[in-house]
């Protein structure tokens, strides 16, 4: 399930592995070969007889308000507490799994090619792409540190994040879940992810470390300890570790 804000709605998205029987999107039957469609009246098509919007991967969207959002943390808070974020991030974790399988599906029929041929910037863009279109954010993956073991993702524009605003602590748990899970899939590491800085702290933007498991620990303690994102990065490019 996934949740952005498009001109005043939110859009979920419901990636489901089952097949349904649907009219295919109008514009990807006129220009089949095309794939610069990443606008928003290029990859969604509105069916309004149907009662139903698709994407450009056959994958079925329902609108919402920014109110799901605001609903959805507030009611894990009153339920679980502070565990919220751990719900939360498993949430992004399993939808991050599965929506790997799918991107895989769809990106070797679009491209006539496996992912695994696939240059590493272009797999992610094309990856992310869609969830732009649909009002996630943009990213910006900084892969110079894959050789210490680490990348750094940078999103702006969280819609959990914008949705809630200034409320002095880190949101995006979900969208951490959602990295771990899907580049846990596409490589041979199980991965995890933590928010290093957040929208919802007065920051600028969302910036989220990606790594093993070991580093995420190390980083976990280093910000708890009031280090800063670039205080981590520097350290974890030094090599330094917890005792």
């Amino acid at each position: 399930m996934v949740i952005t804000e498009e001109r005043g709605a939110t859009l979920v998205l419901d990636r489901s592995l089952k097949q349904r029987p649907r009219p295919e999107h109008s514009i990807k039957q006129k220009y089949a070969k095309k794939h610069n469609h990443y606008r928003f009246r290029d990859f969604l098509q509105f069916q309004p007889d149907r009662g139903s919007i698709m994407d450009w991967n056959d994958t079925r969207n329902i609108l919402a308000s920014e109110d799901f959002i605001i609903g959805l943390i507030e009611g894990l808070e009153e339920e679980v507490g502070s565990a919220s974020a751990v719900v939360m991030y498993s949430i992004g974790l399993q939808w991050g799994k599965r929506d790997a399988e799918i991107f895989k599906q769809w990106f070797e029929v679009e491209f006539a090619q496996t992912p695994q041929k696939a240059n590493s910037l272009f797999l992610l863009e094309t990856w992310w792409w869609p969830y732009t279109t649909q009002g996630w954010g943009r990213w910006d993956v900084d892969l110079r540190d894959r050789k210490q073991g680490f990348l750094v993702i940078n999103l702006f524009d969280s819609a959990v994040a914008r949705t809630l605003g200034d409320i002095g602590r880190p949101v995006c748990h979900i969208y951490a879940g959602l990295f771990a899970g899907f580049f846990s899939s596409i490589t041979p590491k199980e991965l995890h992810c933590i928010e290093l800085q957040c929208y919802s702290m007065g920051e600028t933007y969302c910036k989220f470390l990606l790594s093993t498991s070991d580093r995420i620990d190390a980083a976990s303690f280093w910000l708890n300890e009031g280090a800063t994102a670039k205080d981590i990065e520097s350290r974890l490019r030094a090599g330094e570790q917890l005792k």
